[in-house]
């Protein structure tokens, strides 16, 4: 493989994507590949919820979410292995924008968790259902 693995957390469940993350690294690792890791804001933009948040809140959430995105990596990779990963944020619907990425970034494989399911999404969480759906790349799905 000499594309990249797209791993995909949520900055905000740290503890639960740990393991999604080494599984993608290890992934990467065996294949030679480049290890990219999106995480996805959401987007209030002009409805009436975005109309609460000052104009600035989605550029400080961004640097917030690529902070926590650059700790979160250091943490389970180390500092050595975090600076080969490509960091990336986007705003949006997690599952539209794993997506797009994947393929802008040319990625070969998408590393996404799945954790304990509710009822309403038995088999798998909304957001890795979709990508797994979806995509035109290899999914892995890791559980946890």
């Amino acid at each position: 493989m000499s594309g990249s693995v797209l791993c995909a957390v949520d900055v905000s469940l740290p503890a639960v994507d740990t393991v999604v993350l080494q599984k993608a690294a290890k992934l990467a690792a065996m294949e030679g590949a480049t290890l990219d890791v999106i995480t996805v804001i959401p987007d209030f933009g002009m409805s009436v919820v975005g109309s609460f948040f000052d104009k600035t809140h989605t550029d400080q959430a961004m640097e917030e979410a690529k902070a926590a995105l650059n700790t979160l990596c250091t943490d389970v990779l180390g500092v050595e292995a975090n600076a080969k990963v490509r960091h990336l944020v986007a705003v949006g619907t997690a599952y539209e924008e794993i997506l797009k990425t994947s393929v802008a970034a040319g990625s070969e494989l998408i590393v996404i968790g799945a954790h304990k399911p509710d009822f309403k999404d038995y088999l798998l969480g909304p957001n890795a259902a979709r990508v797994a759906r979806h995509a035109t790349v290899s999914v892995h799905i890791v559980r946890s």
